[in-house]
């Protein structure tokens, strides 16, 4: 099945389930805000599992007949330790249920058909505003879909899949490719669909699916394997850590920690929910407990998944040695190619964040060398070539990473790319990264994602700055964490509300986070509202940090530093 060119309303064969009746009502409606609704969308296409249990036992069946036809769509995002949202993820490519599974590969050539496809519609409708989100998300989702019939019968050489026993673990989602292990348990379920161990498992695999694919429509799915688990045995362990890896990569963080304490109270020692619980504090702004938890997580189950969220915890501090040290130490002990790169990875984006461009090379090419297609490691080389003033080379590697990982931080930078090169096209090029991003944010609501962050993030810069505040807003309500804090102070600064940004501006930066990003947003609007000197002084201190943090950004705050000499 080929990707549509049109951007006609999708048939109902073409549609996933779990989406259709969203890409109706967008369509029906003419969303264009893409963050105009932040509660019902959510509410109708996340919890409709939990109000009709029927429905999910309906669903979960579905997954395991229709899975096989959507197993791998394109790689991506959602919640990583380590992956601050200065590169808007608030830990966007770590594995959902704390461990390193393997990373499975989308076919390069496949992925640049669909987002092509998704291009071309993008840019038709600029032309027709009124169904721009309906079209292109409709299109993307099925764009997805449709490649990854063709992905999954192109397995990884050498992959192996999950056994087909009575009490399929967790654990041997590290045996092989994700996609095979998926495989492996879909077929073991058809015939064994009383084994509640496997629906949590094919659960916990389709969240990290959705996250480091970046398909939002693999959530439901995930919802519908994991109550159906519970159904069959209410309160399993594997399935309440699935639910809180769910709630987390849905930005549901309340939800997320109140099952990971659910589980804790059963088993102290689960290594899934000492991290989800670790996860969840950090992305509520509950640093000083986030710290504890860290630390209590060390005590019990210390290894690679509690080594990255331990060093992130201090790198919000503005604890940088510490944060480097315990990576390298988790880097030691990684033995795995998925943990070898992750961690590598990882340890990139600490020394971009410091301006230490050759380190995070270096850094990125051990995660590469590991695994040459694990897209983080792609993406933060292509941002580091970048800041280095190689242009070419970044927009060709950052090219590559949209191809594959159409989410909203790449595509963004991407766009920026185009924008600061100002070649022939390349404004009408990053006009068509920034639709992508609308797209993505609309896909994602539709199954169950709160994306305020996202939107929030992306509009302010390149979109409509009212739908970039009512979600920033939106976002504060819900957590008040140093990234919500930025994202609603330069929303309201790009409103021209700068003495309301100004006190969020300062609480952003108030933990001494190494984040140019941050500073920078500062910086602009104390110059905003007549703090003359403190601006210049902020400024400069992102500049000296991180002299590339923006390929857009880094420019704007040299020209305001020479306007106010």
């Amino acid at each position: 099945m080929a990707p549509r060119e049109n951007d006609h309303k999708p048939t109902e064969d073409e549609q996933p389930a779990a989406t259709q009746r969203e890409w109706e009502r967008l369509w029906e409606e003419g969303d264009d805000s893409g963050s105009e609704d932040e509660g019902g969308t959510k509410e109708d296409a996340g919890t409709e599992g939990e109000r009709d249990a029927d429905a999910d036992t309906e669903a979960s069946e579905a997954a395991v007949d229709d899975a096989d036809q959507a197993p791998t769509p394109v790689p991506g995002n959602a919640d990583e330790p380590g992956h601050s949202h200065d590169h808007h993820h608030d830990h966007d490519h770590d594995h959902a249920d704390g461990s390193t599974a393997p990373h499975s590969h989308t076919h390069p050539h496949l992925g640049d058909e669909r987002i092509a496809a998704v291009r071309r519609v993008a840019a038709a409708s600029r032309r027709w505003r009124t169904v721009q989100l309906a079209g292109c998300a409709a299109l993307l989702a099925v764009a997805m879909t449709a490649g990854a019939i063709a992905i999954g019968a192109a397995k990884d050489s050498g992959a192996t899949g999950v056994a087909a026993s009575n009490a399929v673990s967790p654990e041997l989602l590290a045996s092989g490719s994700l996609d095979a292990s998926i495989a492996s348990l879909q077929a073991h379920l058809r015939t064994q669909p009383k084994d509640f161990d496997g629906w949590a498992t094919l659960g916990l695999a389709y969240v990290e699916q959705a996250r480091t694919k970046g398909d939002p429509s693999r959530y439901p799915q995930a919802q519908a394997a994991l109550q159906r688990s519970l159904k069959i045995s209410p309160g399993n362990e594997n399935a309440l850590e699935g639910r809180a890896a769910l709630a987390a990569a849905r930005h549901e963080f309340a939800e997320a920690l109140t099952y990971a304490d659910q589980v804790l109270k059963e088993n102290p020692y689960s290594e899934r929910a000492l991290c989800s619980r670790i996860d969840a504090l950090v992305e509520l702004g509950r640093y000083a407990d986030a710290e504890k938890a860290a630390d209590l997580a060390d005590a019990r189950k210390p290894g690679v998944p509690v080594f990255t969220r331990y060093a992130y915890v201090h790198e919000l501090r503005g604890d940088v040695t510490t944060a480097r040290k315990v990576l390298e130490q988790a880097l030691a002990a990684a033995t795995s190619p998925g943990d070898i790169s992750y961690v590598a990875g990882t340890l990139g984006q600490l020394a971009w964040n410091q301006g230490d461009y050759k380190t995070a090379l270096n850094d990125y090419g051990r995660a590469l060398a590991a695994d040459e297609n694990y897209l983080p490691a792609l993406e933060g080389r292509a941002r580091a070539q970048a800041a280095l003033g190689d242009r070419a080379e970044a927009i060709k590697g950052m090219e590559l990473v949209v191809s594959r990982y159409p989410l909203p931080q790449p595509l963004v930078e991407l766009g920026e790319l185009y924008e600061s090169r100002g070649a022939a096209g390349d404004k009408a090029k990053a006009d068509d990264q920034y639709a992508l991003v609308d797209a993505w944010i609309a896909l994602a609501r539709a199954n169950g994602v709160n994306a305020d962050l996202d939107t929030a993030l992306a509009a302010a810069d390149h979109g409509n700055v009212k739908s970039a505040l009512k979600a920033a807003r939106a976002e504060w309500a819900r957590r008040h964490t140093v990234h919500t804090a930025d994202a609603l102070a330069w929303a309201l600064h790009v409103n021209g509300r700068d003495k309301e940004a100004l006190p969020y501006a300062r609480q952003a930066t108030a933990t001494n986070y190494h984040n140019a990003s941050f500073i920078y947003h500062l910086g602009m609007i104390e110059l905003a509202t007549g703090h003359k000197a403190d601006g210049r002084a902020h400024l400069a201190k992102a500049l000296k940090l991180n002299p590339g943090f923006s390929p857009l950004g880094a420019s704007k705050a040299r020209k305001a530093l020479e306007a106010t000499k």
